[in-house]
């Protein structure tokens, strides 16, 4: 085991180290409310590639993938959670020249909601746009706290408190500018520290034909690509994990970012191909830990550390450790700047005479007070995976609604909350996590089934959609939804500025 204070020396030189290169990159370029929360048609094929890649592959892969492959059914899990991760990436691509398009002057997804359906759909965007941002902010605190409990005995909560208090250090100044910088340095440390980890534990282990005969003797299944339970994981991760990005601000920021619609399709696509084999090769740690017998019963989630506590000497764990902490902070930022910029856009709106020092205090103060929540949860110790299945079935049952208001003037705000609604209830009763609250209502429930959950909302949510569209002429004008835009390009006296 690594010892407690070699860890945290490490974990405070490279958030130290982050930190400060965030605090330079954003120093004089944050002169307004504007530049904190967008920044609009500055980044170029690379920029947009990197920061993609390093919002969406936090701390999550080294824990979500692997727990699939250990306990959730192996190789196809595994493949699916790949898969999964991609498709958003590429199906952004379209929607997001087209975001750009009926908005080009937009912030927030939020602001998308209330122009387009009214407040009441937006409110339900809201609030499953928050929760899964905060949600995903407990579970990277909570997977790196895990880990360094694990490998070097350090307190969760410390782990949780530094790493977090650290980013909303640079976050809250820089806003979304320290974020894409940081993002893209990290990227290019990320990748090739993932790629030697996974060659060095099969060294360490024996080579891939040792982990092979080992998986086979342990449990034939981990490597069968057509056991069930493994596809039927693979299918509604690939659903949740589609819902979720759709309703992810972090990547709407990143959609504004691009400097033009080639950098938003090579970015974005390049993003979908290296996303691929980084949780391929993260996942893959949980089938070796499954194959030598290390993940007991709640064990799995840490499956990736336990091979690494078993196979790599110290200084290959520190190393690792970097990477874990590099991937929390990458996507962490992002998430922070993203809060900060819904509630930023949302102020602007609901208060046309608020100045600009409110919408800065504003936005930076519930981003530090989400933050903190999410350190505290995070210390708690829950499964990473669990927390993100819950947030992903709300986001299930909403993004097509939602997103169905980029292309049609007939879907009025009932139809796509209506639509929403029924996705909701219907994965709610099938949902295994919510089996003991709603049996305390005495309801009738049916067999739990996530596939059939995140399936089924996604579904029936899409049949009400088409059916809402078939039947009613909201008419609504998408022309005119970026005239309701408040510029917040205002200048403000602020530390990134002087």
């Amino acid at each position: 085991m690594v010892s407690t204070a070699v860890a945290l020396g490490v974990t405070v030189a490279t958030v130290a180290a982050f930190t400060a290169i965030g605090l330079l990159a954003a120093r004089g370029r944050v002169r307004s409310v504007e530049d904190f929360i967008a920044v609009r048609n500055t980044a170029g094929r690379g920029t947009v590639t990197a920061t993609v890649v390093a919002s969406m592959m936090g701390a999550w892969i080294l824990f979500s993938p692997a727990e699939a492959g250990a306990a959730f059914g192996g190789l196809p899990a595994i493949l699916g959670y790949a898969i999964g991760s991609m498709i958003p990436l590429l199906l952004f691509i379209p929607v997001g020249m087209r975001i750009r398009e009926v908005m080009p002057s937009g912030h927030s997804l939020t602001e998308f909601a209330y122009a387009r359906f009214g407040a009441g759909m937006y409110c339900f965007v809201l609030v499953v746009s928050v929760f899964y941002m905060f949600i995903f902010l407990a579970a990277e605190m909570t997977g790196i706290a895990a880990a360094l409990a694990l490998i070097a005995g350090v307190p969760q909560w410390q782990t949780a408190a530094l790493i977090g208090g650290f980013v909303l250090v640079y976050t809250v100044y820089g806003g979304l500018v320290a974020s894409i910088v940081t993002d893209t340095i990290q990227t290019l440390v990320i990748l090739p520290l993932l790629a030697i980890g996974f060659a060095g534990a099969l060294y360490a282990l024996g080579g891939s034909g040792e982990l092979h005969a080992a998986a086979v003797t342990a449990d034939v299944t981990l490597l069968d690509p057509s056991f069930r339970p493994g596809v039927e994981f693979g299918i509604y991760v690939a659903v949740a994990i589609l819902g979720a990005n759709m309703l992810n601000q972090g990547i709407w920021q990143r959609v504004y970012a691009a400097d033009g619609e080639a950098s938003l399709r090579w970015g974005f696509g390049a993003a979908a191909i290296v996303v691929v084999p980084m949780i391929l090769l993260a996942g893959l740690f949980g089938v070796a830990a499954a194959a030598l017998g290390l993940t007991e019963q709640g064990t799995a989630s840490i499956a990736f550390f336990l091979v690494l506590e078993e196979a790599f000497p110290t200084w290959v764990t520190l190393a690792v450790v970097v990477l874990a902490v590099l991937l929390v902070m990458s996507s962490a930022d992002t998430m922070f700047n993203a809060i900060a910029s819904v509630v930023t856009a949302d102020l602007a709106r609901l208060f046309d005479d608020a100045d600009q020092r409110t919408l800065w205090f504003g936005g930076r103060g519930l981003t530090v007070a989400v933050g903190v929540a999410a350190i505290v949860v995070g210390a708690q110790g829950y499964s990473v995976l669990e927390l993100f299945l819950t947030a992903d079935l709300l986001a299930a049952a909403v993004f097509v609604p939602f997103l169905a208001g980029l292309y049609t003037e007939r879907l009025s705000g009932g139809g796509a909350i209506a639509a929403s609604v029924s996705g909701i209830v219907v994965g709610s009763v099938f949902f295994p996590f919510f089996r003991g609250p709603l049996a305390a209502t005495g309801v009738a429930l049916p067999e739990p089934s996530f596939l059939v959950a995140f399936v089924g909302a996604a579904a029936v949510s899409t049949a009400f959609t088409i059916g809402a569209v078939a039947l009613t002429d909201a008419d609504a004008d998408l022309d005119a939804i970026d005239a309701t835009i408040r510029n917040l390009d205002d200048p403000v006296a602020d530390g990134g500025g002087q």
